[in-house]
């Protein structure tokens, strides 16, 4: 189809833009042929008419679709342009933070300016091994490439690093060395990587500056060479170094510096060894102050110089040479200093003593007059005459630079020398891998001839660079059989002919240097004579006659002519090298030695040097006079040929392209400058890239790809069997151009914007289908909505229209009714309005008068006032700010304060957490409880009292009213009296007047007594009310307290179960870590092991002496030693030595020295392994004894004193039964009829008397031993008992007197204030109590120590114990402890009488000791147990003895007697569980049994684990016999046989599973039948007869269990290697369920195909191989417990490289493949259940694999869905989710991208999470294993030994 036809409607474009280079717009209409405008839409919502041109009619550029955008490979776009590469690069960096991107062969890398945790060892972990397209674009994954591409094409490879200074080369130069270091698999020399690393500092220093660009501009170029070895591993480096820029040393532009080191060491001045350089400021020196930048902002020189001298020593550069650098650094910076004063315009002098020269003279050691005169004169030597010349200011000027440039340059080379020296090794290289670090393209306002030697250098790397793509290009269409088409590309030879040709700049150049009176501008005239017009490259600027501009292949640069000349000679005066070379100070003329000799033109250049150099370039051989004009070649023509001589280099590799960009000016991190990037791009060969690959068929696509992809364009009939076919019938209807795509091999190749083109039919056919469905369902929506909406208005009009009707009605009347009260309302309305407004007007008048005399007043006071405020004011100012001052100085001290206290706090709290300290703050919490609840209850009791005397108010009260009424009563008597008075007497009328007006009185009087009674009544009611609430108030509060004091309690008591939890969690957590590093040690070992068994046989091989003959261990060999020296190699590391002590000295010093370190390296790994074991052992101890006292704590005091007592009476009847069966057997001994057995000089009697006197003397020893425990129990529990009760009496007597003090009501106000001030007095308490808990722990700690030291004393006190008999040891060492108890117990009563604290503490400690006493008890009677069946052992040997006796007999001592027939009856043999074997058929035994063993065989036809039965049998019955040296030997040739067949055959999975499941099995035996009551439980009583009698092999259960450990990691380490290759394609790439994800394009570097073909792994794969894996380990027997270890190990193997691949590949982050991920983990979940695996743990290791599934398929839009998935994934880590939601990327143009703004809100919602910043998952973590004790019900007598294993040589017993 034609390209415009893409130009429709909606089509987007790009176009031009000045600031941001290109700018999205979308088609308004549809573009026609002829048009010269085209109708834009801009992003920002403007519309635009852009132009077309209208002699190229260009159209814009379209832009890919949006699944495109953010590939992995620009090459995979459909459109590949400069604006498609910009917003692919834009989007990538910014929006999903990824900083690497493909480009075809090269691998753009932008510098992020932030530290990012992608460079890890688990991300080189998950590089390793991988193809480079598979994984997301790295640094690791081009050097992985290289580094694969070496081993398989046996061809040396180069990264080339490019780029502009601060773009990042040298950081991704040094992480690709880094990964080299990392898989190249030696660990030894690992250190070949530190070491380039530790030159870093030391090359920066000397070789980088401060520029305008950058802070840390590299000024040279380098290439360093990584030798490897045959294997592949690391054996040293070289470096070259290219181009130095001298003239930084002697001049600086604006704002910029010379040479760090310069810097440094003026920092550094003030230091002792450095006074006598007589340095100071870096502005007192003309060579450091003329940038006017001395100083770099966050960078201390200081510091710096420090890290150059450890550097230095690193590398072996000695101090005193270190010395002599500074010396001559100085010595620079001097000689920059000296100055010249003219005579005349030909001559000049330096100032007499001039103190700058006199300073340079001694520290360079040379004569100041000869310097001086030097200095200011040349000599000039002609045929016949030498003449001395004086010469001019000037000259001498320049003169003393060219020195100080040149002293620099040899100083330079020299270090760089040192450097490789150090780096370089004595093994022969095989092969090399090349990183070049070199600087980019450069332009700057003045370019001079380094920028002209920079571009030349580029101009020579894009050519290779170009040849090296179009080669690709070629390779690529012929393997795929496509006709080869040139493709034209940029070719810029005529660029470099223009350089470097004949006639050319450089050789016109070096021709003008040779001329006497050549100058710049006669060079730059015959440039300009010579190129001008005559090639189309060079052109002469229009205003400079001293200037000419090059066209390179990145831009235009116009270089200044001036000092061209100047730089290119290179001029040093001879005189002067030789007043140098005539030095006192020995380095100095090291320097010059080179000046001697006839140099290469790779040798040390003035401007750059190739030390070391591998091509093999051989010197031309001329005449003696030839070395001075060696020496004369111009820098142009040294640096001429060094790029030629790297140019072979490369051209003899294979190159690997690496180009760093520099995203913005400012180094702000993420941040994207357009402009910036389009140069960059456009100068490191990237777009050209792209145009060759879009100059032919940039798209390719895989016939099954395609197929996948555009399926759905096809109708059921196009689909054939043959897919080749199929697509080929497709795209020729689709594209009817066929020149637009080719058919290969196994590929179709597309132009460009054909895939877009595809794409686009591909979406219009999903959008037609999409629409079609949705028009079906929406219409079936709609239809059955409208049926229910009908019906519903059908209803409701009906109710609706009849409730219209009667509110119509209503409404009339209201009408009428309301029009007749309206009339009259509103006429009142109306006149009240009226009235109010006239009042209102008047009240406002009245009141804005006021209102503004007042404001007239107010304003005149307020400008009075404001005067008296701003005096005041000003003087507050000054005060608040004295004020803040010193609130921030005391705040300050305040922070440091708290610190510091933080500090101790955390110090306390962490020496706080203890057990026993929660629980006696918990026993005092409880007591103030009860005390508090005593307080409440008395104040019942007060309250009650209160009440009774408010009764006895109320009574005072009734009383008197009743007076009162009776008082009333009487008053109306008389008054009735008074009555019938005048009634009777009328003539007493004056006597009535009075009564009349004595009862007036009386009324009165009545009157006030009953308002008195009615105040007192109302007064009374006041006070019952008030005493009322008052009660209510403290019954409130009383309930208040309670629930307080409840919630407290129960506050406490949660956070103690809490802190129990968490510190018990912790302890386990703690004892998997122990556990996981002592078997981590295991494995180190191990390999140590392997490794030093492999030296061990090189050696051999190297030696070539046959040693026949056995080595035999030494017999005396104690098995209570290390557990690893059972094994005869320390026999034969002794020996080693001796037998290759002549051949080592002549071939392999170096493997002598290697093989002695790993000797060393083994002793140190075994006795780290056993302070591990110790420290493991003490752990576990921990746990058990915290969950102990976490059971018995309630009870604990009682329970233990218990416990003790019934121990105490068990071994006493223990003690005497045993006492009882040992006289038995003595009497019975005596009484025996053979006196010569019995005899006490016989040996069988001397033997058992030994025995026997050994028993009762420790039976002695552990009855005074339990007196005396006895009595040390009894005092303690006296001491405890009544302290606690008399605290509590105290307590409660106390609680008494102050509940009997409440009186009254102002008691109870002061009570309730008590309470408050209780809780106070409480909180004090608590945090009084809590210092003195901890200074109590501090003194525990301090006595754990000294039991530490008393425990080492003990255990020399057992060494020298363990030379005595055996009686007398016991004995001893119990005599001994309870010496050392009892004086310890007398001491610390002594000391501890004033402190019972202190006392308490100590009495703790020394329970603690008695329950270990206790623990020790239990074993001597273990022992007892033991000795007691030796008793019975040696009574049947007695009986036995007896028997043979009698049959000694002589016939003359037996009596005559009548001979009868017997019938003797034959019985039936009854074996004993045994299997004997001879010494001498050991060998055999091992070799049948385990060396040539068949596991196949053995677990289809016989019993499991039979091999370690019969070994277990064969043990036993060396045990029987009570040959030691049997024992030992047997287990340590079992052994030793295991380890030989895990080595030979340690690749083969059923070997591994086989003797894994026997190893255990055999630990197992030796649990079940040691004899020890822990593992006897489940015994038989047959079983417990055949228990062990004589030997004790815990020691060599711990190395079985060792050995198990190794076997299990190596079990683990095969089954990783077997299921690795499977996983990812299996889980990630295979579509389980077909149709869902689509395959979007993809560029060159292609990724794994997702589709199954033949040989490709999927999840029916991986379940086979989990079948495999399980039907093995169940057919050999192997412990369920263990299986369920194996599974959940493999499942974590799974998920965790299934999750790292996810996060490394962005092609995988999508909602398809997450819905393909939760299938095939349900498929695994799956499988568990069938297996019955549910509960081992293992469906939880892919929970971070659920997670990331999930997460790629929920909604990621709002923030609900941000606070979902930040509930949802709590086992991914902030990293992984913010990765994973980085990488979504759509599949169809129907899903949504993440957008910045919703990660950020993730990322804000989970900065509190508290989680590893580790991104990937440790796949190699092995989980330490356990192995759970599993008796077997097998009774040992019933086996029976096959004849197919060959062992007829042993016979059961």
């Amino acid at each position: 189809m034609a390209a415009s036809e893409l130009y429709t409607k909606f089509a987007r474009v790009w176009i031009p833009d000045p600031e941001e280079v290109w700018k999205s717009a979308e088609l308004l209409k549809d573009y026609k042929p002829g048009d010269k405008v085209l109708l834009l839409h801009l992003e920002e919502g403007k519309d635009l008419e852009y132009r077309l041109d209208p002699k190229t009619k260009e159209l814009p550029h379209l832009r890919n679709p949006d699944i495109l955008v953010g590939e992995n490979d620009l090459t995979a776009l459909s459109y590949l342009h400069e604006p498609a590469v910009l917003h692919n690069l834009r989007v990538r960096f910014i929006d999903s933070k990824l900083i690497y991107t493909y480009c075809g062969i090269v691998l753009v890398a932008i510098n992020p300016y932030e530290q990012l945790p992608i460079y890890g060892e688990d991300i080189i972990n998950a590089y390793s091994g991988q193809n480079m397209g598979d994984m997301d674009p790295h640094i690791f994954a081009v050097a992985e490439e290289a580094y694969k591409q070496m081993a398989r094409d046996e061809r040396n490879q180069s990264i080339i690093v490019s780029g502009e200074s601060g773009a990042g080369k040298t950081v991704s130069a040094k992480y690709a060395m880094r990964y080299f270091a990392t898989v190249s698999g030696s660990a030894s020399e690992a250190n070949v990587e530190e070491k380039v690393l530790a030159s870093n500092p030391i090359m920066e220093s000397i070789g980088n500056a401060k520029t305008t660009r950058n802070d840390n501009s590299s000024r040279f170029g380098k290439y360093i060479e990584i030798g490897f070895d045959k294997r592949y591993r690391i054996i040293g480096a070289n470096m070259r170094t290219y181009l130095l820029e001298k003239s930084r040393v002697v001049f600086q532009a604006e704002e910029e510096r010379n040479y760090h080191i310069f810097y440094q060491l003026c920092a550094s001045a003030k230091l002792p060894e450095f006074k006598m350089l007589r340095l100071g400021n870096a502005n007192n020196f003309h060579y450091t102050k003329q940038g006017g930048s001395p100083v770099i902002e966050g960078v201390d020189d200081t510091k710096e110089m420090a890290h150059t001298r450890q550097a230095c020593t690193l590398l072996g550069i000695s101090e005193s040479y270190q010395m002599g650098i500074f010396r001559i650094l100085a010595g620079i910076l001097h000689l920059g200093n000296v100055a010249f004063t003219s005579r005349d315009s030909d001559s000049c002098a330096i100032p007499p003593k001039h103190e700058p020269l006199s300073i340079f003279s001694d520290l360079m050691g040379v004569d100041y007059e000869e310097m001086c005169h030097w200095l200011c004169h040349r000599k000039l030597a002609t045929a016949t005459e030498t003449y001395i010349k004086p010469i001019s200011k000037l000259q001498a000027t320049n003169a003393r630079d060219a020195l100080a440039k040149h002293i620099y340059a040899k100083l330079f080379s020299w270090i760089v020398d040192h450097v490789n020296q150090a780096l370089h090794s004595a093994v022969k290289q095989h092969s090399f891998i090349g990183v070049l670090d070199i600087y980019g393209f450069e332009t700057f306002e003045i370019n001079s001839f380094e920028q002209f030697c920079i571009n030349y250098a580029n101009e020579k790397l894009q050519q290779q660079f170009n040849m090296h793509v179009f080669k690709l290009e070629q390779e690529e269409y012929m393997k795929e059989q496509i006709p080869w088409t040139l493709i034209d590309f940029y070719d810029n030879q005529p660029c470099i002919n223009l350089i470097e040709s004949k006639l050319g700049i450089l050789d016109l150049l070096d021709e003008e240097c040779k001329m006497p009176k050549g100058t710049d501008d006669t060079w730059a005239q015959k440039l300009y004579n010579t190129h001008l017009n005559k090639c189309a490259l060079f052109e002469k600027p229009r205003l400079s006659n001293k200037a000419f501009i090059i066209q390179h292949f990145a831009d235009k640069v116009e270089y200044q002519c001036e000092g061209f000349l100047e730089k290119n000679k290179d001029t040093v005066f001879e005189e002067q090298i030789k007043v140098l070379k005539s030095s006192k100070f020995k380095m100095l003329p090291e320097l010059f030695q080179d000046d001697e000799k006839a140099i290469s033109p790779t040798s040390a250049t003035s401007s750059g040097r190739t030390p070391l150099t591998r091509t093999p370039v051989k010197p031309t051989k001329g005449r003696p006079g030839q070395t001075a004009k060696e020496h004369k070649k111009t820098v142009g023509h040294q640096f001429r040929n060094s790029l030629h001589l790297l140019m072979e280099t490369l051209n003899a590799t294979t190159p690997h392209y690496v180009r760093c960009i520099k995203p913005n000016d400012f180094k702000f991190p993420f941040t994207f400058d357009e402009k910036r990037a389009v140069q960059q791009l456009r100068a490191c060969g990237v777009l050209e890239t792209i145009r060759i690959s879009a100059a032919g068929f940039p798209s390719r696509w895989t016939y099954q790809e395609f197929f996948s992809r555009y399926r759905v364009l096809m109708k059921q009939k196009d689909v054939l069997s043959d897919r080749k076919q199929t697509c080929k019938n497709v795209l020729e209807k689709l594209i009817l151009d066929k020149d637009k795509y080719q058919f290969g091999k196994t590929k179709i190749f597309f132009r460009a914007g054909q895939v877009a083109y595809l794409e686009k039919l591909r979406a219009d056919k999903l959008r037609a289908a999409c629409i079609r469905i949705q028009k079906t369902i929406r219409g079936w929506l709609l239809r059955k909505k409208y049926l229910r909406v009908r019906k519903a208005a059908i209803v409701v009009q009906r109710y609706v229209r009849g409730y219209q009707a009667r509110c119509y009605a209503k409404f009339l009347r209201r009408t009428k009714a309301a029009t007749i009260i309206q009339k009259f309302w509103r006429m009142y309305i109306v006149r009240k309005r009226y009235k109010i407004r006239r009042s209102a007007t008047i009240v406002l008048q009245s009141y804005l008068r006021g209102y503004l005399a007042r404001n007239r007043y107010r304003k005149m006071l307020r400008e009075h006032k404001a005067v008296i405020i701003q005096k005041w004011v000003r003087g507050w100012v000054a005060r608040t700010h004295y004020k803040r001052s010193t609130h921030a100085i005391i705040y300050l001290q305040c922070c440091f304060r708290r610190m510091m206290a933080k500090r101790e706090l955390k110090k306390l709290k962490i020496e706080a957490r203890s057990v026993e300290r929660y629980k006696k703050l918990h026993i005092g919490m409880e007591n103030k409880i009860m005390q508090l609840q005593r307080k409440v209850d008395e104040q019942n009791k007060d309250y009650k009292c209160l009440m009774e005397k408010l009764t006895n108010l109320e009574g005072i009260y009734n009383s008197e009213t009743e007076k009162l009424r009776s008082d009333l009563e009487r008053l109306q008597l008389s008054e009735e009296e008074a009555k019938i008075a005048t009634g009777r007497v009328l003539s007493l009328q004056e006597e009535i007047a009075k009564l009349r007006k004595d009862l007036e009185q009386t009324q009165s009087e009545k009157k006030s007594i009953e308002e008195r009674a009615d105040r007192y009544k109302q007064e009374t009611e006041q006070l019952v009310s008030n005493l009322k609430e008052e009660n209510t108030l403290l019954k409130q509060e009383k309930e208040a307290l309670n629930h307080l004091i409840v919630e407290q309690a129960k506050e406490m008591t949660e956070t103690m179960e809490k802190k129990l939890v968490e510190e018990t969690k912790q302890l386990e957590l703690d004892l998997n870590d122990e556990r996981l590093r002592y078997q981590n040690l295991l494995n180190e070992f191990s390999r140590l092991e392997e490794r030093y068994d492999d030296l061990k046989e090189e050696m051999t091989l190297m030696v070539n002496v046959p040693k026949p003959g056995h080595k035999r261990t030494d017999s005396t060999h104690s098995s209570n030693e290390s557990e690893y020296t059972f094994s005869s190699e320390i026999a034969e590391t002794e020996d080693m030595p001796l037998r290759t002590e002549e051949p080592s000295e002549k071939k392999v010093p170096l493997d002598m020295s290697l093989f002695l370190k790993l000797q060393k390296r083994v002793t140190e790994l075994e006795q780290e392994k056993q302070v591990m074991q110790d420290e493991l052992d003490r752990k576990e101890e921990q746990v058990l004894r915290s969950k102990a006292k976490e059971e018995e704590r309630p009870q604990i005091r009682g329970a233990e004193l218990e416990y003790e007592s019934l121990k105490r009476q068990e071994l006493e009847s223990e003690n005497k039964k045993l006492k009882n069966e040992l006289n038995e057997l003595r009497k019975a001994l005596s009484e025996k009829s053979a006196p010569e057995v019995t005899a006490p000089g016989a040996p069988a009697y001397r033997v058992l008397m030994e025995q026997l006197t050994s028993v009762s003397e420790e039976l002695d020893v552990r009855k005074e031993e339990v007196l005396i425990l006895r009595s040390q129990l009894v005092s303690q529990k006296e001491a405890i008992q009544p302290k606690d009760d008399k605290n509590t009496m105290t307590d409660s007597t106390i609680l008494l007197e102050d509940v009997q003090k409440m009186k009254d009501k102002g008691e109870i106000a002061q009570a309730y204030i008590g309470l408050k001030e209780t809780n106070r007095l409480l909180e004090s308490q608590l945090q009084s109590q809590k210092r003195s808990h901890e200074n109590e722990a501090e003194a525990l700690r301090g006595e754990i120590q000294s039991l530490k030291e008393e425990n080492n004393r003990q255990q020399q006190l057992l060494a020298q114990n363990l030379q005595l008999p055996p009686e007398a040891r016991i004995e001893a060492s119990l005599q001994h402890e309870i010496t050392r108890l009892t004086n310890e117990n007398l001491y610390f009563e002594e000391l501890y009488a004033d402190d019972p604290k202190k006392y308490q503490s100590y009495r703790i400690s020394l329970y603690k000791r008695m329950i270990d006493l206790m623990e020790q008890l239990e074993k001597q009677d273990k022992t007892v147990r033991k000795l007691k069946k030796q008793l019975k052992v040696f009574a049947k040997k007695i009986g036995e003895l007896e028997v043979g006796q009698m049959e000694n007999i002589s016939p003359g001592q037996i009596i005559d007697e009548p001979i009868r027939p017997v019938n003797i009856p034959r019985k039936e043999k009854d074996f004993q569980g045994m299997l004997e074997y001879k010494k001498e058929d050991e060998q055999k035994l091992v070799k049948n049994l385990i060396l040539e063993l068949k596991p196949r065989g053995v677990a289809v036809n016989l019993i499991p684990g039979l091999p370690a039965y019969i070994l277990f049998m064969c043990v036993r019955h060396a045990d029987y016999l009570n040959d030691d040296q049997k024992v030992r030997s047997l287990l340590t040739s079992t052994i030793n046989s295991i380890k030989k067949v895990l080595k030979k055959r340690g690749d083969d999975f059923e070997t591994v599973s086989f003797w894994l499941s026997n190893t255990c099995r055999f630990l197992h035996c030796l649990k079940q039948y040691s004899g020890e009551e822990g593992f006897m439980k489940h015994n038989t009583s047959r079983q417990n007869e055949h228990c062990l009698t004589n030997f004790d092999l815990a020691e060599y259960r711990q190395v079985l269990s060792d050995l198990a450990i190794q076997i299990y990691q190596q079990l683990v380490r095969v089954l990783e290697n077997i299921l690795q290759p499977m996983i990812v394609s299996g889980m990630l790439e295979h579509e389980t369920i077909q149709g869902v994800s689509g395959v979007k394009p993809t560029g060159l570097r292609k990724r794994t195909s997702s589709i199954a073909d033949e040989g490709t792994y999927t999840l029916d794969s991986i379940l086979r191989q989990l079948n495999s894996f399980h039907s093995v380990m169940c057919q050999h027997g192997m412990d369920p417990e263990l299986i369920k270890q194996v599974v959940k190990q493999m499942f974590y193997i799974v998920g965790a490289v299934t999750l790292n691949n996810l996060l490394l590949r962005k092609d995988m982050c999508s909602w398809s493949k997450g819905m393909q991920i939760r299938y095939n983990v349900s498929q695994l979940e799956e499988w568990l259940r069938d297996k019955n695996l549910m509960n081992s743990g293992a469906k939880e290791t892919l929970e971070p694999l659920i997670q990331a599934a999930q997460l790629l398929q929920v909604k990621k839009k709002t923030d609900d869905d941000a606070e979902a998935i930040c509930s949802m994934c709590s086992a991914l880590t902030t990293a992984q989710i913010v990765k994973v939601l980085n990488l979504y990327t759509p599949v169809n143009e129907f899903e949504e991208r993440v957008s910045v703004s919703f990660i950020r809100t993730i990322q804000m919602r989970l900065r509190d999470r508290k989680d590893s910043p580790q991104l990937l998952m440790d796949a190699k973590h092995i989980f330490p294993v356990t192995f759970p004790f599993n008796p077997s019900s097998l009774a040992l007598e019933t086996i029976q030994i096959p004849a197919s294993l060959g062992l007829g040589f042993i016979s059961r017993v």
